[in-house]
Order: C-alpha cells, then sequence, then structure tokens
C-alpha cells in the first residue's frame, strides 16, 4: 500500500504572488476545453460512483499521470504512434485534429484523467465510451490496408507507444518517484496502467518495463518514417500565442528527446539514446518549464483534486462548491 499522497516538491523558485489568474485559466482551457480546468467529465470525477476506483489513490498511476511530464509525454506519444501507418490513417481520416487540436487534446485528456481518477463506475463508463467512437473508426489507407481503431493489435500498439511515452517523460523531466515507490516502479507502473486498455480491447499487454522494450521492437517491422507534415504539426500547433510558442517549444524539444529507440529512427530523431550533452541541456531547460508551471496551477490538477474529495480525501474544489451555492 503506498503512503498517502502528499502535494509534490516544487524545485523552482516561487514565482510573483501577483501571477495573473488568465495564465492559470489559459493553460486549463488548452489541455481541458474549460478555463477552470473542471469541463463536465472532470466534475463527474468527483460526484459520480464512490470509492477508489481503477487504480490507487496516491499510487503510481495517479502520480505518473498527475505530473506535469505528461505534457511531454503525450506528444512523444503522438509523434510515436505517427510511426505506425494505420494508426495515423485512423486519426487522419477520422478527426478534426487539424482543425480543431485543442479539442482533440481535450478528448484525450478525458480518457486519460477519467480512466485514472475516476471511480470504477465512472471508468467503466468512459470505456463504453470510446469503445463506442472505435466501432465507427475503420476504413483503408491510400495503400489498400484495411484498419479499424477496435482492433486488439492496434489497440496494442497504441497503448505501447503511450505507455512507453509517458514512462520515458516521468523518468526524463518528471518528479522522483523511486524515493516512494522503490527503484523498481516503472514495472509496478507499465503493470497498473494495461487495465486501462485492456478495457478497451487491448491484449497481450506487458507488464514489466523489460516486456514493454520488447514489444515495441516487435512491431518495428510494421512502422514507416512519420510523415513531414505530421512533425511539421506537432512541432507547431496553430492557435497559440508567443509565450505558448515558447514554451510548447520545450516540451517538443524534450518529446523528441525521450522516444523509444526502437520508433525514434522513424521519426528521424535522436530518441532517449542519442543526443549527448545537447539533449540533456533541453531536458533540464524543460524540468525548469515544468516545476515552474506546477507553482503556477499548484500541487493537484482539477481532476486530482476531483477524486480526492470524492475520498475524502481533500476539500471540494472552489468550481464545485460554486456549483453547490
Amino acid at each position: 500500500m503506498a503512503p498517502a499522497p502528499t502535494p509534490r516538491p516544487l524545485s523552482a523558485p516561487t514565482l510573483p504572488a501577483g501571477l495573473p489568474e488568465r495564465i492559470r485559466r489559459g493553460f486549463r482551457s488548452r489541455v481541458s476545453g474549460d478555463p477552470t480546468g473542471a469541463p463536465d467529465w472532470v466534475r463527474d470525477i468527483a460526484t459520480v460512483g464512490e470509492g477508489p476506483g481503477w487504480f490507487e489513490p496516491g499510487g503510481l498511476v495517479w502520480e505518473v499521470h498527475g505530473d506535469t511530464s505528461t505534457l511531454v509525454g503525450g506528444v512523444a506519444a503522438l509523434l510515436g504512434q505517427g510511426a505506425h501507418p494505420l494508426a495515423l490513417a485512423g486519426v487522419q481520416r477520422h478527426s478534426a485534429y487539424r482543425q480543431d487540436p485543442w479539442l482533440r487534446l481535450a478528448g484525450t485528456a478525458r480518457w486519460l484523467v477519467v480512466s485514472t481518477f475516476g471511480s470504477t463506475q465512472l471508468a467503466e463508463r468512459e470505456a463504453a465510451r470510446v469503445r463506442s467512437l472505435h466501432t465507427r473508426v475503420r476504413g483503408s489507407d491510400d495503400a489498400g490496408r484495411r484498419y479499424a481503431a477496435s482492433d486488439p493489435a492496434l489497440l496494442r500498439w497504441v497503448h505501447l507507444a503511450f505507455t512507453d511515452a509517458f514512462l520515458a517523460a516521468q523518468l526524463a523531466v518528471g518528479a522522483d518517484l523511486a524515493p516512494r515507490f522503490g527503484r523498481r516502479w516503472p514495472d509496478a507502473y507499465v503493470a497498473d496502467w494495461r487495465r486501462s486498455a485492456e478495457a478497451l480491447g487491448a491484449r497481450d499487454l506487458p507488464t514489466t518495463r523489460a516486456e514493454l522494450a520488447e514489444a515495441l521492437a516487435a512491431f518495428a517491422p510494421a512502422l514507416e518514417p512519420v510523415p513531414a507534415d505530421l512533425h511539421e504539426f506537432l512541432a507547431s500547433p496553430p492557435g497559440l500565442s508567443r509565450p505558448e510558442r515558447l514554451f510548447y517549444a520545450g516540451l517538443h524539444a524534450a518529446a523528441e528527446q525521450v522516444l523509444s529507440p526502437v520508433v525514434a529512427p522513424f521519426a528521424g530523431v535522436a530518441g532517449r539514446d542519442g543526443g549527448g550533452s545537447r539533449g540533456r541541456a533541453r531536458l533540464w531547460r524543460t524540468r525548469l518549464q515544468l516545476r515552474a508551471l506546477e507553482v503556477v496551477l499548484g500541487p493537484y490538477s482539477a481532476s486530482e483534486a476531483a477524486a480526492r474529495h470524492r475520498l475524502g480525501m481533500g476539500p471540494a474544489p472552489a468550481w464545485l462548491a460554486e456549483a453547490a451555492a
């Protein structure tokens, strides 16, 4: 049993007390679609169901997915998934991500945080919603190869790329989890998080970091170079202000640096086995960015705060108290 969660330590200098609220609201709006960080599906985390969900409160999945390193992991996961032509075809032909990338981001964030922090009832409801969406994503790519988002093999690839990216980002730019969970915590994270993908229909999932690496390597014959237009899109998505572009550039640079050595050649980047001192400097700068962001946002995301309230581990979030007034 993991110890009760405590606010994550912040190593960045304290920021000015008068930091504008609009910065926090702008960030939350980007990642959730709501300036409070609490759209309806986050509010459901606080109110739907009782007791713990799929993952232990304060445990590894909570800690990894509550860390700001997920911003790097998310970009890396998209870049890695783009190396599989059928996964890419499904996204390109059944998503408006180019027209509204932030809506797509909020949709992905919904599945991630509800699965992580929601009650069992809510997580199962969310999995059913995603399975229903997947039944509509099917067709053929330009080479005539058939794809279906509900295909267990394709679901397996998406899960592998996601898990590897988020784990690598946590290790590279996130909080050090070894003091709380021991040196083998990456194995436990891989084993725990597979439950979310099994609920969507994925099978034969790894349970250790070594098995994860082997599973990724087995996909290499099916991978292809990431298209240049996807590279360009992920390097500079539309709609960002100048300060946001500067911040995002750090996330993107770190995402390239943490890619699996299996995927990195298809993405045309050094990945985590390369980069040398320059790569380490990129990761160091991104760590500082993320520590500063944590000071701005506070110790818990809106989703984690909602879960803590549901479980009697924390006060009602301000947005919930306002709704009840």
